[in-house]
C-alpha cells in the first residue's frame, strides 16, 4: 500500500470521520484558512487513482467514500515505519520510545499488557 502525503492524509482523516462526503463537505471540516475547492478536488482524485477512495456519481457531482479503512492504513503505515526505522523490530521501536519518553517501568509494563491484550483479542477475532 502506498504511503500518503500530508495533504492526502488530512483528506483521508476527514473521509474516515465523515464516512462519505462531497468535496464541499470535506472543505467544511478543514481548519482555517480553508483550501481552494479545486485543490481538495485534485487531492481526492489522486486518492481515487491510488485506490484509497471510491465515488458515487450524481450527475456531475461526486460523493466520495474510503475504500481503505483507517485500521488497514495504520497497520500498513506502522509496518513500513518499523521496517524503515527499526529494522522491522517492534521491540526496538518500543525501546526507542520508552527511552525517548523516559517511561517508568510501570508505564512500560502497562504498555506491554495493553499490547498483549490487543494481540489476544486479535487472535480471538481471527479464530471466530
Amino acid at each position: 500500500m502506498k504511503e500518503l502525503t500530508k495533504a492526502e492524509e488530512q483528506v483521508m482523516q476527514l473521509l474516515w470521520k465523515l464516512e462519505k462526503a462531497f468535496v464541499k463537505d470535506i472543505i467544511e471540516e478543514m481548519p482555517e484558512p480553508k483550501p481552494a475547492y479545486n485543490t481538495v478536488s485534485t487531492i481526492v482524485r489522486i486518492l481515487e487513482k491510488k485506490g484509497f477512495v471510491g465515488h458515487n456519481a450524481y450527475g456531475k457531482t461526486h460523493e466520495y467514500f474510503p475504500l481503505i479503512s483507517r485500521k488497514e492504513y495504520t497497520r500498513s503505515f506502522m509496518k513500513n515505519f518499523m521496517r524503515n526505522y527499526f529494522s522491522g523490530s517492534f521491540q526496538e521501536m518500543v525501546s526507542f520510545f520508552a527511552k525517548e519518553d523516559n517511561m517508568s517501568l510501570s508505564e512500560l509494563d502497562e504498555l506491554m499488557e495493553d499490547v498483549k491484550r490487543d494481540i489476544e483479542n486479535e487472535n480471538r477475532n481471527t479464530d471466530e
